[in-house]
């Protein structure tokens, strides 16, 4: 009898993932100053809503910044309000180009030639 609690649980369990995915919002973050770090850009954003993740893309072998990054916010109106504040705000004396990040698209394996 147990087993069939638990199992008549998992489309809900499934649905509440589902959903949650549809209230968080990956932002682009783009025009940083090079000396941003992920912290500073965490601290930024937070003052608007909870941040759950920070990265600044960054050259593989120098780890230069690239001068973009993305935050994800699991609140949509918090991220929201971000997005509408933070876009063109001036942040270590460049203003930043703010924008809800677009799906990543699938890339094929990579190295071989073009045919």
């Amino acid at each position: 009898m147990p087993a069939r609690f638990i199992h008549s649980l998992e489309p809900d369990i499934y649905l509440l993932k589902f959903n949650l995915k549809e209230f968080k919002m990956n932002i682009y973050v783009g025009n940083l100053a090079s000396d941003v770090k992920d912290e500073e850009l965490k601290d930024l954003f937070s003052q608007h809503g909870r941040v759950e993740s920070v990265k600044i893309i960054r050259d593989m072998f120098s780890q230069t910044s690239k001068g973009f990054g993305f935050v994800e916010m699991p609140g949509k109106a918090e991220a929201q309000k971000a997005l509408t504040e933070l876009n063109t705000f001036e942040f270590k004396g460049k203003k930043l180009i703010v924008n809800e990040a677009r799906p990543q698209r699938e890339r094929g394996a990579g190295g071989g030639r073009r045919r």
